[in-house]
């Protein structure tokens, strides 16, 4: 096991979501290891692999030291790892993915006329209120999202955990942003400030039908700025969100390889 200290020193240099452990540790039931340079989490047999050291991301060679080290552990049956190349460990016929992370880099360019316009009209009709936890409209929007959607259940437990993930990371933010006629939740944001570069965009949910145009635009706003303000140096905003925003290489995660083999 990790020591608290060692777990904070992860989260603090986090580039990926799955570095931040208290997010880890509430959405899975893995339990954090070191390998080598990089952190693994294991269920029973199996070991996920986060393969971007934490001295640099991009150290190749160290993410492919940590993957002989987990296939040297006893007990491991099968492994899934996730990095910026793939390992030469990796028997070719395994199943392989590949997305893209996307981010900003901070400060951002102010928004172009349209974008402007919408955020400013949105802005007229609705406040934004940060918080730390899920009311029970919160709660409602993500159980109609999950409703309206055929996702796998490991999505389903992620987003099931949400509150858990709130309750025990110091790091997280939510942004509510509310009419101002009658207080009613129109969309929310939660953000990851756990890290000291890179802030993150973790989920957004926004009501169809009363959310004014530009509400989940005018939160996602509210958590860049709350990202500038404690001086971070980007947004980490997922996976393969849109192409105008992609991650260059030398800014931390440009690509997720997704393995798994026995």
């Amino acid at each position: 096991m990790i020591g608290p200290d060692h777990l904070a020193r992860v989260t603090a240099k986090a580039v990926v979501p799955e570095q931040v452990v208290p997010y880890v540790l509430a959405v899975s039931d893995g339990r954090p290891q070191w390998f080598g340079a990089c952190i693994g989490y294991r269920t029973e047999d199996h070991i996920v692999l986060v393969g971007y050291p934490l001295h640099d991301p991009l150290d190749d060679l160290a993410a492919a030291e940590a993957v002989g080290r987990v296939i040297d552990t006893p007990g491991v049956r099968t492994i899934t790892f996730f990095g910026p190349a793939r390992p030469p460990q990796a028997p070719p016929q395994v199943y392989s993915s590949e997305d893209a992370y996307y981010g900003l880099t901070l400060p951002v360019r102010p928004p172009d006329q349209k974008l402007r316009n919408l955020l400013l009209r949105a802005g007229r009709e609705v406040t934004i209120n940060p918080g730390r936890r899920l009311e029970p409209d919160h709660q409602f929007l993500v159980k109609k999202y999950l409703e309206g959607r055929p996702l796998s259940p490991g999505t389903r437990q992620i987003y099931s955990r949400i509150p858990r993930y709130l309750e025990n990371s110091p790091g997280s933010l939510v942004l509510s942003a509310r009419l101002k006629d009658r207080q009613t939740l129109a969309a929310f944001a939660i953000g990851e400030f756990g890290s000291l570069s890179s802030a993150f965009f973790m989920f957004c949910f926004r009501d169809p039908v009363v959310a004014p145009p530009g509400s989940a635009d005018l939160v996602l706003s509210a958590l860049i700025g709350e990202a500038q303000a404690r001086g971070h140096s980007q947004v980490n905003l997922g996976l393969g969100i849109h192409p105008g925003i992609l991650f260059s290489r030398r800014s931390g995660a440009p690509v997720s390889s997704s393995l798994m083999w026995r």
